[in-house]
This record gives structure tokens, sequence and C-alpha cells, in this order.
């Protein structure tokens, strides 16, 4: 149980033999002691500040101000701060009247003095979980625009970001373009959370992450027994949407037929599920994003025209990191910050010279490449700032936009032996399963869909 240096502790009781033996004890441990004979003084030092205990450990019973009224004043202006009350009353009722008004632990006299430590021990390490929380939580606040976790203040992602604020309320369809990585779903969930639309689910999925039989049915969901091992009904992420945000990323990698399935829906605003005849009303809001050039795309024959016009309604560009260039450092001190929380180490920043090669970088990977870089110098550096050699460079640490790859077995099948949608879903899902060591955000990344949706299919499918 790792805790901070020297932390501090209040002890209060009017019993001054116990008071000093508990100092002592504390204070050979490497503890800061606050002794007090009274509660009242306690609670005025603590309300000003005099004092700023990380722990506190009061008598129950004291003259004039006892125990529980210390605790109920104290969490007048202090709702975090960890007491333990000591007592030779070891009822029941009195334990819950205490943990009722707010005592972290509640120990017996006379005093097991080792377990008192082990209790006080886990009141810090509770409190420096609540910290770290508070301080995760807080990084997320808003940052722009009253959005949780957008940064930037390059006029190119300006530019985007205020385009989503002006369609949000708006029904039109939206395509946002950009390269891989640049932060499209950004954008996407920036129109979702300041439209009318906010209160409804964001629904995600890459189109290019699935198999094209997969996909129908992820999209459009399917009827019992319409095929082979469908057991039960499916709804499609369309339905699942419902009343929010369905975010279809890289659709220029859908397959002509699914295109035709796609305009159809967006024309009549219904959806039919696989081996249904019924059409079903659908009033999610439809996002749409790509990394092609779907213009190019239709002269080639690989993307219908009329899906590209009808999806075209308000396109938004989103724009490379190295033509932001200004959201880079502001970007990169944000991954620092959550980096160094999560790993709990104490990274403070970045040197100037860090700093410098960081906006040279070309970062060909965008933004995921870059979040990518400044995880893994957090986790590698032994420096309180990150240096230049903690960064990548294209010799020695080229951060390629294609997926890394994995030594692992592929897909297999019995030849000549036909495999249900379901099986082969099952077979799929646990191949990125596997490929990932388990690593369940990396596998709903992978497979284009959220955590919600990820841990939904494991459990239907039996998958460890």
């Amino acid at each position: 149980m790792k805790l901070k240096n020297s932390p501090a502790i209040a002890l209060i009781d009017d019993d001054l033999d116990l008071l000093d033996l508990l100092a002592s004890f504390f204070k050979q441990r490497g503890y800061k002691v606050f002794a007090y004979s009274n509660a009242e003084e306690a609670l005025i030092d603590i309300e000003n500040q005099r004092t700023e205990p990380d722990v506190v450990i009061s008598d129950l019973k004291l003259p004039v101000m006892s125990g529980l009224d210390f605790i109920r004043r104290i969490r007048r202006f202090n709702s975090s701060l960890p007491i333990i009350l000591m007592t030779s009353e070891g009822s029941v009722e009195t334990a819950v009247e205490a943990i009722e008004a707010g005592a972290y632990d509640f120990v017996l006299k006379p005093l097991h003095i080792p377990q008192l430590l082990i209790s006080v021990q886990r009141a810090l390490f509770l409190n420096e979980v609540q910290i770290e929380n508070s301080n995760l939580k807080s990084l997320f606040q808003e940052d722009l625009m009253g959005l949780k976790g957008v940064i930037g203040k390059s006029q190119g992602f300006k530019k985007a970001l205020e385009l989503a604020k002006r369609v949000s309320s708006s029904q039109a369809n939206i395509l946002i373009s950009g390269e891989s990585g640049s932060g499209k779903e950004v954008i996407a969930k920036a129109v979702h959370e300041l439209g009318d639309k906010k209160d409804g689910p964001f629904v995600a999925i890459n189109c290019s992450a699935i198999p094209e039989n997969l996909l129908e049915s992820e999209l459009f969901g399917h009827a019992k027994g319409s095929f082979t091992g469908a057991h039960d009904k499916k709804i499609g992420l369309f339905e699942e949407a419902n009343k929010g945000t369905l975010f279809l990323d890289e659709i220029g990698d859908l397959t002509l037929p699914l295109q035709a399935k796609l305009l159809r829906v967006l024309q009549e605003r219904k959806v039919k599920r696989i081996g249904e005849n019924q059409y079903r009303d659908i009033t999610a809001r439809i996002i749409c994003a790509t990394h092609k050039d779907l213009r190019k795309e239709v002269a080639e024959g690989r993307f219908r025209e009329d899906l590209f016009f009808r999806l075209n309604v308000i396109p938004i560009y989103m724009p490379p990191l190295r033509e932001r260039k200004d959201d880079i450092l502001p970007l990169s001190e944000y991954f620092l910050k959550k980096y160094a929380l999560m790993n709990h180490v104490s990274v403070k920043g970045f040197t100037k010279e860090a700093i410098q090669k960081l906006e040279a970088y070309e970062w060909k990977g965008n933004v995921r490449e870059l979040e990518n870089a400044i995880e893994r110098a957090v986790v590698l550096t032994s420096s309180e700032y990150i240096l230049p050699e903690d960064l990548p460079t294209e010799e020695n640490y080229p951060l390629s936009t294609e997926a890394p790859t994995h030594e692992h077995k592929g897909l297999s099948f019995e030849e000549d032996k036909p495999v249900t949608l379901d099986e082969l879903s099952k077979k799929y899902i646990q191949f990125i399963f596997d490929k990932n060591d388990g690593a369940k955000e990396q596998t709903a990344k992978d497979l284009g869909i959220d955590r919600k949706t990820l841990y939904r299919k494991l459990k239907e499918m039996n998958l460890n």
C-alpha cells in the first residue's frame, strides 16, 4: 500500500498518557503529529487550516464536544477527511451512529495499536485514491465550448468545432473527412453533445473493422431464426442509437450492397431487421466520417454517387495535426497529465528542447500517434520532465499509421464446413480479443464499437 511521504495525523483524547503514547508511536513511523486534549481546539485549527491532517483519530467521549459532534461539525466544511473514532463502548448502536455521522472507522479500547495503524494506513490510501479520482475527473472537465476532453486552439480545429456547433441542432446529414487519427470522432461527439440529441446515446462503429456479413447484422439487426445460428433476435445499431447519434466511421469502406441499404435507410428513415418484413422508424442522427476522397471513390465506381450527395449535405474537414501546430503542445500536456495520473508517476512537464521536438515532428499518425508517444514517454522516462530522447524520431521510433503486427494465429475454419453468422462473429471477436491480449478498450476500438457493446457481446457469446 503506497502512501505519500510523511502523512499528517491529528490525535484527540483527554487521556494525556494515551495521547503521548499514540503521538510517540506515530512519530517513530514518520508521521507528522498534531496532538489535542479536546475537540474544540482541533476543530478550530483544522477549519482555519492552521493544521492540515490527512487523517484524524479521536476519542468518542470528550469534555464539552464529543467525537460524534466533532465529526458532524467538521463534515460541514470537509466531507473527505478520514476520521477514526476510539471508544470503550462496543455496542452496535454506537458503531452505527458513528459511521452514519461520517466516521471512517470505529475501534475499541483498550487499543490494539498495530490494528489501529492498519486502519490509519487504509484511511490514508482511500483518501489518496479519492484525490486521484477527483484529479482525473477535473482533467476531463469542460475544456472548450462546454465539451469534455476537447483540446485545441489552432484555427483549423476551431473552424471545424465551430461548424459542428452551428449544425448541432439541425437534422442534416454530416460527413466528416480527414486523415486517420486526426480527431474526426471528437467532432462527431461535439455535434452530439452540443445538439438536441445529447441526452440520447452516442453509438460509434468503424465500418472497416467488421466483416461485411457481420456488419449488416450489426447495423440492421436480425430476427430470431432468420439464419442458421440466429437463436435470438438482435437489435441493430440504428435502433440502439434511437433518440441519439449513430456515428459511422470509415464509411468509404462500405461495400456497394451495404451502401444501397444505407441509402434506403437515410431516405426513408426506417430500418428492417434481417429476416423481418416489418419496418421500424429510426430517430437517430446519422454522422459519417471517412479518410478517403469520396469524390475520387465515386469517379472510380467504388462509392455510390447518390449516397455521396445524400451524406455530404454538411461537410466538415478535420485538418491533420501537422497543419495544426498550435494544438500539439496543449494536447501533449493533456496526455501527459492523463497518463501520469493513470500510471502513478510524477512527471511534471516537458523540457524546452522536448517541446521543440514535439512541434517539429511530422505526426503522420496524427493525434492518435501523439497520444501513444506521450504515454510511452511518461511510462519510460526516468526524469521529472520529458526529455527529447524520450520522444520519437523517424530513425529510432517510427510511429506508423498502419496497425501494428502481432504474432498470433489467424481466423481458421474447417474446409467445406458452413459457418453460421453467430459462429463467425464469435470467432472474429475472439480473434481480435486474443490479438490484443485481452485488452477490452483496444478490442472495442479495433471492432469499431464502444466498450458497453463489447461487454454485451462477450457476455452473450460466453467469451473470456
